[in-house]
């Protein structure tokens, strides 16, 4: 098994506050979608507030982005979405489904946290559609498929009772969410132990479905993130079929080590290629974008030949 499953790019990091047209102290946590001819990126970033905004940047090759002039999703201010999103809005994961974007994303308010969903076509006009997600909720994808015909989702609620898990839950029509189940949780004294979250959407294999997650680790200077894999059968995701023992990327360059946060890898966005390959992007540091590749056989295995149980 290769150590550096991941390969970084070269000129990483890819997105910087200084390539952003308006005034923004950090980018990163980023989804990252293909659309048309274009890769299309959803950012998020800090501004001298604290608060947080949704940008879009644009690249031909899924390398070189250049953002929109304006922000892409800024919080809500009359509507039904304000009182949720008076402190900002953080970390979107998009999926396209049945030929519409499916966007998730972080609402901060006084009254905690809550995952809103929204939808777009061409990434020009979006529409709220729902808060889908009571306090304390956050990091949830969308699965790309319907199951038995219902939506389903992959989230991580606060809980002290079984501590930052993974759960699934199901959907007829993306507002209305239940059959909620806890299908993997960290490992003691394990590069995840202290808590587990989704990063990018499952990508379909014909191992079953990939899902990209970070893991945390607590240290006596703070936490480290990292990322890892986990493989869900392909008819019933709520089923492990197994988990990545080792990580696939962890905190070694200088902008992942020091910044906003330090010691982190973050991922919110991952594109399948047609050769095989998977661009994984992630946050940095809290402070800036970056991106690798890895092949998905590589880390399909990862998770068969080198996997442990998932709870």
């Amino acid at each position: 098994m290769k150590v550096d499953i991941v390969r970084r790019y070269s000129h990483n990091p890819i997105l910087t506050k200084a390539e952003i047209p308006y005034p923004v102290e950090t980018v990163h946590n980023a989804a990252v979608v293909k659309h048309g001819n274009e890769y299309i990126m959803l950012f998020r970033s800090h501004l001298r507030t604290g608060r947080s905004i949704i940008g879009l940047a644009r690249s031909p090759d899924g390398f070189r982005f250049t953002a929109d002039p304006q922000p892409f999703l800024t919080p809500d201010r009359d509507g039904p979405f304000a009182a949720y999103e008076e402190f900002g809005v953080e970390d979107p994961r998009v999926t396209l489904v049945e030929g519409e974007f499916i966007i998730t994303y972080s609402a901060y308010s006084r009254n905690g946290v809550r995952i809103a969903l929204a939808k777009t076509k061409d990434f020009r006009r979006v529409e709220r559609v729902s808060l889908i997600t009571e306090a304390d909720y956050r990091n949830v994808v969308i699965f790309p498929e319907k199951f038995n015909g219902l939506y389903a989702r992959l989230d991580r609620p606060h809980s002290e009772i079984a501590p930052w898990s993974i759960w699934i839950s199901y959907s007829p029509d993306l507002c209305y969410w239940g059959q909620s189940q806890l299908i993997m949780r960290p490992v003691q004294y394990h590069w995840d132990e202290m808590k587990i979250g989704p990063g990018a959407p499952p990508i379909k294999t014909p191992q079953g479905w990939l899902s990209i997650y970070h893991g945390v680790f607590e240290t006596m200077d703070g936490s480290v993130y990292r990322l890892g894999v986990a493989l869900h059968d392909l008819t019933d995701p709520a089923k492990m079929i197994g988990v990545g023992d080792s990580w696939i990327l962890q905190p070694e360059d200088p902008w992942e080590i020091t910044g906003y946060v330090h010691n982190v890898v973050f991922s919110c966005g991952a594109v399948p290629e047609p050769d095989g390959t998977v661009k994984i992007y992630w946050g940095a540091a809290d402070t800036v974008m970056c991106v690798g590749e890895a092949y998905v056989s590589e880390l399909v295995a990862l998770c068969l030949d080198h996997g442990r149980p998932a709870k």
